[in-house]
């Protein structure tokens, strides 16, 4: 399946951002949507307008300002109103905030995370469960029960990830259920007959829950390696990252969140669970950036990722529980594994190494780059056929010729944000989503043809250690070979 025909829409669309991701997207605005342009305004508290010639050529309008919970409902209603849409791209908005206006207003939206204010309020005197991305899914779906389930669409959280990757995992579990049924020599033993009625039933009713539980999918990992490598050196003092700066700084240094699975025999050390709400998750008292931990993709191989908190985590791991009554049947771990770009960890070790203070000069990697890709994907482990990997390859080179003047990790994300705004188009009324709750073959038909070689792949990879020093560290050897404690590295 793949995208026909460009997207028409009669209304106003404010983009608020004009970053990396946002001067990604906007050739494929231009190039998608049929619209009258002087109806697009981009919006930035930063002079960034020399840096979109071809969008204010098209007509769209740059306005240079920066909102703020005193300013917001004036200035969204100038340049919005009932049947527009908002892409927000920005960061330092209140999600909450801006929703609630656009529900009141009739306004469809899309962002690619879910804001505060200021992130930074008192995080040193929180406890780490309230500095959690759950905290801020709790606080959203109580205002959700105010809008209604057919108030104007508002989709949050489609990126790359979180975004693509709840997507991706719909098409592995698809195909995990299918190589089982359809290919009984891949299997360690035939499948019984009643186990195969029931995947033949839960592929019929696309029910992944079920799908997820009866394959005995154990582990997700968001599994990540960018190699995009540039002629321009890191200097000292710099960060230097493939996409936003402050967003990755804002998530490094909050604690590492995960879903954690019913498979799980015991909470890692510095653990806190959650007391209200699904529960799907924990946090550990330490900063994402320094929990590492054993991941693979299919052209690196196994890599060692950060367990950087995303909301995937939170709306993967609640959409694929299966309950009995109120009590957790099943579920899956679920996490990011990120290996960013050699210049990134060179940054961030930097960072930490300054008490992480962020670096004041900062730098998107554009056109220094020479070659890498951006390997993104999702890795689900545990099941008949071990593990199974579904994601994009994305090169620099391909990623130029597609749009040129980006890198792969901003195209990854702005694909997605652009399948997302054809499927809010067409879908006007669904309230609150969160993409597990959009069609994922409607949405990558439009994403794919931005994210270079997509496979889905069988591998048989596990998290053995290599550690010369495991016969004196007391590392686990026995026990269950899926639980998160076999994967940490530090």
């Amino acid at each position: 399946m793949t995208l026909t025909g460009k997207l028409t829409f009669p209304g106003r669309v404010l983009l608020l951002g004009s970053g990396s991701v946002s001067q990604c997207l906007q050739p494929l605005l231009l190039r998608h949507l049929d619209m009258d342009f002087t109806r697009l305004t981009v919006m930035d508290f930063e002079d960034l307008a020399d840096k979109i010639s071809d969008t204010l050529a098209a007509g769209a309008r740059y306005v240079r300002h920066r909102i703020t919970p005193e300013n917001l409902a004036t200035t969204l209603g100038e340049y919005l109103g009932r049947g527009d849409l908002l892409i927000n791209l920005s960061w330092n908005i209140d999600t909450i905030d801006i929703i609630d206006w656009c529900q009141r207003h009739d306004v469809l939206y899309v962002d690619t995370s879910v804001e505060l204010w200021d992130p930074y309020e008192d995080q040193v005197a929180k406890h780490p469960s309230e500095r959690t991305l759950y905290a801020r899914h709790m606080r959203l779906r109580e205002h959700a029960r105010r809008w209604g389930v057919e108030g104007s669409t508002a989709v949050v959280e489609h990126g790359a990830n979180p975004g693509l990757v709840s997507h991706w995992t719909k098409v592995a579990l698809e195909d995990i259920a299918t190589a089982m049924l359809k290919d009984p020599d891949r299997l360690p033993a035939p499948l019984e007959p009643q186990r195969a009625t029931s995947l033949q039933s839960a592929l019929g009713d696309r029910d992944h829950a079920r799908l997820a539980m009866l394959t005995g999918t154990k582990v997700i990992h968001i599994s990540e390696r960018d190699t995009q490598i540039g002629n321009l050196p890191k200097r000292v003092g710099e960060f230097v990252n493939t996409w936003s700066i402050e967003g990755f700084y804002e998530e490094g240094i909050a604690p590492a969140e995960l879903g954690w699975g019913t498979h799980e025999p015991a909470l890692p050390q510095g653990a806190f669970t959650h007391e209200t709400g699904p529960r799907n998750q924990i946090c550990i008292a330490r900063t994402g950036m320094t929990t590492l931990v054993r991941s693979w993709v299919p052209i690196g191989g196994p890599i060692i990722g950060m367990v950087i908190r995303h909301g995937e985590a939170f709306t993967i791991s609640d959409k694929l529980t299966v309950c009995d009554g109120d009590t957790a049947r099943y579920r899956p771990t679920v996490h990011y594994a990120y290996l960013p770009t050699d210049a990134a960890m060179a940054s961030l070790h930097e960072c930490r190494m300054r008490g992480y203070e962020l670096q004041q000069d900062q730098r998107i990697m554009a056109d220094e780059i020479v070659d890498g890709a951006d390997e993104l994907g999702v890795l689900l482990l545990g099941h008949d056929l071990n593990g199974w990997w579904v994601g994009s390859q994305l090169d620099i080179h391909e990623t130029r010729r597609l749009v040129p003047g980006q890198n792969a990790t901003t195209l990854q994300v702005a694909a997605s944000v652009l399948g997302a705004v054809y499927w809010i188009v067409r879908n006007p009324r669904r309230g609150l989503c969160v993409p597990d709750e959009l069609d994922h073959e409607h949405v990558l038909a439009v994403a794919n043809p931005y994210l270079g070689p997509c496979p889905s792949v069988q591998t048989h990879w596990t998290p053995s250690s290599c550690d010369p020093f495991a016969r004196y560290t007391g590392a686990a050897t026995d026990g269950e070979s899926w639980a998160f404690e076999r994967f940490l590295v530090s």
